[in-house]
């Protein structure tokens, strides 16, 4: 049972990450007024924001045309409570459909596009191969033919595909911090490859519709995203380590430790994603994460047992464990941090709230949703 004090603390924590997205991108969404939006695999992590975001400035601004928002997603996790609480609204359209499979024929007046749907937790995507594949593959073909079929009078003016820090594989040292000329060093046969490669060849086609098709079609490559949306059951590490929190239990790591990774708050990340949709170059990709400096995975754990202790009086220990899942630790890469400079300069971005209190934020806002299981 969730108290009112509780749920009150997590409302607060959206509400202001709303409002921080929205000061940052207050131009760039007055030019998708009046416009239609598409976003796939909105009931997902980062549709949580995705979604929220373009609602949110509609709010705001009764006395200019609204975002029309569409979202297609099959749903298979069912439709999450935040989302089935926004169906009342009119400028708000959701669909259940796979993205596997031929597009709605109605979309012909979709202005903008954010190509958000597939598998994106290493524990899914291992026990889903083909459909990660399918998903990142043929959907991102379908929406790319339907941006390049559209006439020059009303053409598709911005069109975002999530790839994934992952393309790099586990970069070389001389490659850390990873800027996006960076060719990666990935296993095209292991447990990740049918993550990791479908990424990379999705970006191909990206780059290949932009100069052949005139599609303006960008690409984010998300680096280690957290926070509010994300299901404490996701089976990424920071989920993992809350779920442990709120449990009230240790907290338990499933490697020893070692792996050092850059961790990017969501509110930073979905700013960075809608800058890349309203002022990318056609065809560009872009890094969108935080150059804070790297962390451990044990100093992770030992960063949470400490807002366990600020936030819930919780007096908790780092354990380490090994994972039930055979594969989970094979092809992990050892490092990911990204480079930034090409989003600062051509997006403008910059990301401005910190781990600890990205940390503080995430675990405020599952403790007011039921531990994140309806997420």
């Amino acid at each position: 049972m969730i108290s009112a004090a509780a749920a009150a603390r997590a409302e607060q924590v959206r509400t202001d990450d709303l409002a921080r997205i929205i000061g940052w991108l207050e131009g760039d969404l007055a030019r998708m007024s009046g416009g239609r939006l598409l976003i796939t695999g909105g009931a997902g992590f980062l549709g949580y924001y995705l979604v929220q975001v373009p609602l949110a400035w509609n709010d705001a601004h009764p006395d200019l045309p609204p975002i029309a928002v569409t979202v297609l997603d099959n749903y298979i996790r069912g439709v999450p409570s935040w989302l089935g609480e926004l169906t009342v609204r009119a400028d708000l359209d959701l669909r259940t459909v796979d993205v596997r499979e031929p597009l709605p024929a109605d979309l012909d007046d979709v202005e903008w596009i954010i190509h958000a749907a597939g598998i994106a937790s290493p524990t899914y995507y291992r026990a889903h191969p083909i459909e990660t594949m399918d998903a990142n593959i043929t959907g991102l073909r379908s929406l790319l033919d339907l941006a390049a079929a559209r006439p020059p009078t009303s053409p598709v003016r911005g069109f975002l595909f999530f790839s994934s820090s992952e393309i790099y594989g586990d970069p070389e040292p001389t490659a850390i911090p990873t800027p996006e000329t960076y060719r990666g060093f990935v296993s095209c046969t292991g447990p990740r490859a049918c993550y990791d490669e479908s990424k990379r060849y999705g970006e191909t086609l990206c780059v290949n519709f932009a100069r052949e098709r005139g599609v303006p079609v960008r690409i984010a490559r998300p680096f280690n995203n957290f926070g509010p949306g994300m299901k404490i059951t996701d089976g990424r590490v920071i989920a993992d380590l809350c779920r442990d929190v709120l449990a009230g239990r240790d907290v338990a790591l499933l490697s020893d430790g070692s792996p050092t990774r850059t961790f990017c708050y969501v509110s930073d990340a979905v700013t960075g994603y809608y800058l890349a949709l309203l002022r990318g170059g056609d065809g560009e990709p872009y890094n969108i994460g935080t150059d804070e400096p790297e962390i451990s995975m044990a100093e992770l754990a030992e960063a949470l047992v400490r807002q366990a202790k600020e936030l819930f009086g919780a007096t908790l220990q780092v354990t380490r464990r090994t994972s039930g899942e055979q594969a989970y630790l094979v092809d992990n890469p050892n490092r990911r941090c990204p480079d930034l400079t090409r989003a600062r300069t051509e997006l403008g971005y910059l990301p401005e709230v910190g781990l600890e209190e990205g940390l503080r934020r995430t675990l405020l806002w599952y403790a007011g949703n039921t531990g994140g299981s309806e997420a």
